[in-house]
């Protein structure tokens, strides 16, 4: 068995298949991902938990943009947190500021204590605080079980400074969750320039749609982005990982 784990970010029923069956340790479950990630339904996590036995994390975000929620909002991130902790998620994937680039102990605390047991990660809100070293005191002090991070760089390799002080004053019981960029030519960098046994990756290829009649007079969407593209996890890009961090395939079944 590997002692590395991988986490793959995915946001349809589809990549999350790939991704468990071409070696993924656990899922980060998610909806547009093009955006940075919001909350999945609970019909997407129900429709991929039938299929797969390998650890869902839900990503609870319920907008893009910062992390400094108002109340209204803090109240839907509640609600979503116990939808899915009663529908048995393994665990949430979380991040709260406050107007001054400090971690919202007081939003994160309520929001580790409705987890209920969960597994709770610290997402790359984490990226955006002021002081990384206090914030990671703190998410230590929550329960919080992993940090995911780039080291508050554009990307994992460019943040491998902070990324090694952060694993070492992490200790034991808290990961760090190295993620931005995650491939299997920075896994390598990572594997020879940090100590890091965690790694986040979502792999994303662009699959083109089956639509015969397209209009692109019109877009539904965000400007630039065409339509009839679908972002979809990428087999290769997992296998490739997965093969240097030893074998350790994700597996699928049919739950009754």
């Amino acid at each position: 068995m590997s002692a590395y784990l991988l986490e793959c970010c995915v946001d349809s029923v589809e990549s999350a298949l790939i991704a468990a069956q071409n070696g993924a340790d656990r899922l980060e479950l998610c909806s547009n991902l093009v955006i940075g990630g919001t909350t999945p339904s609970l019909s997407l996590y129900n429709r991929i938990r039938e299929q797969i036995n390998i650890p869902i994390h839900i990503l609870i975000r319920p907008r893009f943009g910062d992390f400094l929620y108002s109340e209204e909002e803090l109240q839907v991130i509640l609600g979503d947190i116990c939808l899915f902790a009663e529908n048995k998620a393994d665990g949430i994937v979380i991040g709260c500021l406050a107007p001054d680039g400090s971690l919202d102990v007081e939003a994160m605390k309520r929001l580790t204590d409705a987890a209920h047991g969960m597994s709770v990660t610290l997402h790359r809100a984490f990226d955006m605080c002021r002081d990384p070293y206090e914030a990671l005191e703190q998410a230590r002090e929550l329960g919080i079980r992993s940090v995911l991070t780039s080291g508050q760089a554009d990307s994992c390799q460019h943040g491998i400074p902070l990324l090694n002080s952060l694993h070492e004053k992490a200790g034991q019981n808290l990961h760090i969750l190295a993620g931005a960029g995650i491939n299997a030519d920075t896994v390598s960098i990572l594997l020879r320039e940090t100590s890091l046994t965690h790694f986040h990756m979502s792999g994303k290829r662009i699959v083109q749609s089956g639509m015969r009649y397209r209009n692109c007079r019109v877009s539904m969407g965000l400007k630039g982005m065409s339509e009839y593209e679908i972002w979809q996890t990428d087999p290769e890009a997992v296998r490739a990982v997965r093969r240097l961090l030893g074998n350790r395939p994700g597996q699928t079944h049919e739950r009754p």
